[in-house]
């Protein structure tokens, strides 16, 4: 019983802190996952410490590339104004492609029909 009332826990912790967060990662949502994972395993703090780790890892990675995309909206807009995760999102928004048309589209042009073909009647 107390497995799964800490299983529970730990399953609302992880879906509150992802709700609460703008960013993914971080050391509370990926050590809560890891102490639950290690309590399963009886090493609850090791699993919890190497969570913590992980989720400090992602959320670096989130914002190195936040930052480089700012880089490239500022280049394309001086003088533009906002934090780093701001242009980063303005960035997303402005070069994201159309899902209906894919910018690197290799299908060939629709066919045309031919004239004389079973669309046209022919004259006798």
């Amino acid at each position: 019983m107390k497995k799964l009332m800490a299983l529970g826990l730990g399953f609302s912790l992880l879906t509150g802190a992802g709700v609460a967060q703008a960013e993914p990662g971080g050391c509370l949502k990926y050590g809560a996952a890891g102490a639950v994972g290690g309590h399963v395993v009886h090493h609850g703090v090791l699993g919890a410490a190497s969570g913590c780790v992980v989720g400090m890892y992602t959320r670096h990675k989130y914002r190195q590339q936040a930052r480089s995309k700012a880089a490239l909206y500022d280049k394309e807009h001086p003088g533009a104004k906002g934090s780093y995760a701001e242009k980063a999102t303005a960035y997303d928004v402005e070069h994201s492609t159309n899902p209906d048309t894919p910018a690197n589209s290799t299908a060939p042009a629709a066919a045309q029909p031919t004239p004389g073909g079973p669309d046209q009647k022919t004259q006798f």
